[in-house]
C-alpha cells in the first residue's frame, strides 16, 4: 500500500476566487468549517492490499458485474465506473478484478482514521476512505490550515501508507468535493467554488439522490450552480424534502442546519457481553440487535442518528471508541453495518494493533441526531422494493432477529437468486441480516440453462429416479446429452412405475470444464406424469442425467 503521496494544488475554480492559495490560508474559522481527508479509488487500494497486490496495477472493484471502484490506472486506458465487466476487460486485458466488500474496506480503513486521530481530535468516518474533522481549533494549533493540512498529508501517508487528498469549506458536502480536488475554499465562499461543478456530484454515496440528478440532467440542470439558482419555493413543490436539500447542498449550505440537537444521554444503549466478543462475525450478530433497541429508543422520541458513536472497553480494560458520520439518517442496518465495519478494523487490524483482548462492553451513542421526519419511510414499497420498510416488513425483521438469537447466527436464511444453470444453483441461501446480493456473473448468459418455468418445488437433496422406455429397458444419456430411446415410465426412489404423459427436452450441460480431467456431461428433462389413481391429477418433474453417476438419474424438482 505504500505509494507516493499526492501534494496539495489550488487548480480547482481558482479563476472564480473561490479556492485559495495554501500560504494565504492562516485564519480561524468557525466551528462549522471542516477539513475532510480522502482516499482516492479506496475500494480497489483495500482490495489490493488484501490480495498482496500492488497499488498502482490497473484494479477494479465489481458488484452486480459493473465496475463500482477503479484505479487511475485502469481510467487511464478507459475503465470508467458503471461500465460492464466485459467492457472493462476489454479496454484493460489485465486488469485485476476484485469483489466488493464493505467488510474488508473498512477493516483496511481503520489505520488511516487512526493515524489522523493521532493529530486531531473529532475525527468522523463518512465511509471507508473518507474522514471528516472540523478544522478550527487544530488550525489554530498547528500554524493555519495550511500547515496543518500539509502535516495531516505527510502523517498520513507515512504512517499508514496510503495516497490522499484534503480539503478544506464550510461543511461536509463542500469539503468532501473540495477533497477530490486538494482545495482549499474561502469561507463564506462555497457557492462560488460549486457553481461550476456537475449536478451529478450531488449523487454521493449513501446520498440516496440518483433519482434527482437523473431528472435534473434531463430538464437541462447540468451544473450546480443552475440547480441553485433556481428559487427554493419552487424546487420544493416540484422536488420535495429530496430537492430541498440538493438545493441547500448546491447553494453551499451543510447537508442540516448548524444548530443542531444535542442528544439525551440516556439514549445511548450499553450491552455486556460474557463471554467477550473476539469474532466479528460474532459482533455482528450481537450488533443488529442492539441497532434495533437503538434505533427504536430514537425514534420513540421522533429522533433519528446522523453521527453514531461507537465505544468498546476490552476485558483489560483497553478503550475503543470511533464516530461514524453519515449524510443521511441511520436505519437499523445502517447503524448494524457500521458497528459491524468498526469490529471489522478492530478484530482483524495487524499483529500490536488489534486489541489485547476481547470486548466486554459496547456501547452505542447518538452524537448528533436530526428530527425523525428525515427518515421518511415509503408508504407502500416492502424491503425488497427500493430499500424501504413498511411496519410488517419491520415486524417479520423484528421476528426473524428473535428466531436468530434462539436458534444462532446460523439458524436463519434468506434466498438469493443467484446465476446458474440448475434450480438448485440458481438458489443461494444468505443468513438473515448479511448482504443479500447476488454474485458476479448472476446475469450471464448461461448456455444450457433450464428454460422458464422453474419448478416450484427444489429437493434439498436429489430423489433417485429410473427412466425406461416403452420395451421396459433403461432409457440412458449418450456422449452428446441425447437420450437412448424416448421416455414411456418413471419410477421415482421405490415407488411403482408411472407413465410418462408428455416430455420436453434434454437440455445439455458441460460441467466442470475448467478442472483437468474432471469434465463430465449432464442433461435435464421435464416429464409430465399421470397420476397413482385415475382420478389423481398429473405430476411434473424435472429429472437430471449425469454421465458416470449412480443413479444416473434423478428428480431435482416439482412443478405446481
Amino acid at each position: 500500500m505504500n505509494t507516493r503521496p499526492r501534494r496539495l494544488s489550488n487548480d480547482a475554480a481558482k479563476s472564480r476566487g473561490a479556492v485559495l492559495p495554501l500560504d494565504e490560508a492562516k485564519r480561524t474559522f468557525p466551528v462549522n468549517r471542516m477539513l475532510v481527508l480522502w482516499c482516492p479509488d479506496w475500494p480497489v487500494v483495500a482490495a489490493a492490499a488484501a490480495a498482496g497486490l500492488p497499488a498502482h496495477l490497473p484494479g477494479a472493484v465489481f458488484l452486480a458485474n459493473q465496475v463500482v471502484a477503479c484505479s487511475a490506472t485502469a481510467r487511464s486506458v478507459g475503465v470508467r465506473r458503471g461500465m460492464r465487466r466485459r467492457e472493462a476487460q476489454s479496454r484493460c486485458p489485465e486488469i485485476e478484478v476484485f469483489v466488493d466488500d464493505p467488510d474488508r474496506d473498512a477493516r483496511f480503513f481503520e489505520p488511516v482514521a487512526a493515524a489522523v486521530e493521532e493529530l486531531v481530535v473529532g475525527v468522523d468516518v463518512v465511509r471507508p476512505g473518507l474522514v471528516a474533522v472540523p478544522v478550527s481549533g487544530a488550525a489554530g494549533y498547528f500554524g493555519g490550515e495550511r500547515s496543518f493540512a500539509e502535516l495531516l498529508v505527510d502523517h498520513v501517508s507515512g504512517s499508514a501508507g496510503v495516497e490522499c487528498q484534503i480539503g478544506i469549506a464550510d461543511g461536509l458536502f463542500a469539503a468532501t468535493l473540495a477533497a477530490h480536488r486538494s482545495a482549499i475554499v474561502a469561507r463564506g465562499r462555497n457557492a462560488e467554488f460549486l457553481d461550476p461543478l456537475s449536478i451529478t456530484e450531488l449523487d454521493q454515496p449513501d446520498s440516496n439522490r440518483t433519482e434527482l440528478v437523473d431528472l435534473l440532467r434531463r430538464l437541462g440542470l447540468g451544473t450546480l450552480g443552475s440547480f441553485a439558482a433556481l428559487p427554493q419555493r419552487d424546487v420544493v413543490s416540484r422536488f420535495g424534502s429530496v430537492g430541498l436539500l440538493g438545493h441547500r447542498l448546491a447553494s453551499g449550505g451543510d447537508e442540516r442546519p448548524p444548530n443542531r440537537r444535542k442528544p439525551p444521554p440516556e439514549l445511548a444503549v450499553t450491552r455486556e457481553f460474557e463471554p467477550a466478543l473476539d469474532r466479528v462475525d460474532t459482533a455482528a450478530f450481537m450488533a443488529k440487535t442492539l441497532s434495533t433497541k437503538f434505533h427504536a429508543g430514537l425514534a420513540a422520541r421522533g429522533l433519528a442518528c446522523t453521527r453514531l458513536g461507537i465505544y468498546a472497553l476490552t476485558e483489560r480494560g483497553e478503550e475503543l471508541h470511533r464516530v461514524w458520520r453519515c449524510a443521511e439518517p441511520l436505519t437499523p442496518e445502517g447503524i448494524a453495518d457500521r458497528v459491524r465495519w468498526q469490529f471489522e478494523g478492530w478484530l482483524r487490524a495487524a499483529a500490536g494493533e488489534r486489541p489485547t483482548a476481547g470486548v466486554s462492553v459496547l456501547r452505542l451513542t447518538p452524537e448528533e441526531t436530526v428530527e425523525g421526519k428525515s427518515l421518511q419511510l415509503g408508504l407502500w414499497q416492502g424491503s425488497d422494493s427500493g430499500g424501504e420498510h413498511t411496519p410488517e416488513a419491520e415486524r417479520a425483521a423484528r421476528a426473524l432477529v428473535h428466531v436468530q438469537g434462539l436458534l444462532g447466527p446460523s439458524g436463519v436464511f434468506t434466498a438469493v437468486f443467484d446465476g446458474g444453470r440448475g434450480p438448485v444453483e440458481r438458489v443461494r441461501l444468505v443468513p438473515w441480516g448479511d448482504r443479500r446480493a447476488p454474485t458476479d456473473g448472476h446475469d450471464a448468459p448461461w448456455p444450457g440453462r433450464l428454460p422458464a418455468p422453474s419448478p416450484a418445488t427444489v429437493f434439498e437433496s436429489p430423489v433417485p429416479a429410473t427412466v425406461t422406455d416403452s420395451s421396459g429397458e433403461a432409457v440412458s444419456g449418450t456422449e452428446r446429452c441425447q437420450l437412448t430411446a424416448p421416455p414411456w415410465k418413471v419410477a421415482v426412489e421405490d415407488g411403482s412405475p408411472r407413465r410418462v404423459i408428455d416430455w420436453a427436452g434434454p437440455w445439455p450441460e458441460l460441467t466442470r470444464w475448467w478442472v483437468p480431467h474432471g469434465a463430465g456431461t449432464q442433461a435435464r428433462l421435464q416429464v409430465l406424469l399421470e397420476g397413482e389413481a385415475a382420478a389423481d391429477p398429473a405430476v411434473a418433474l424435472l429429472l437430471s442425467w449425469q454421465h458416470g453417476c449412480r443413479p444416473e438419474w434423478t428428480v431435482e424438482g416439482r412443478y405446481d
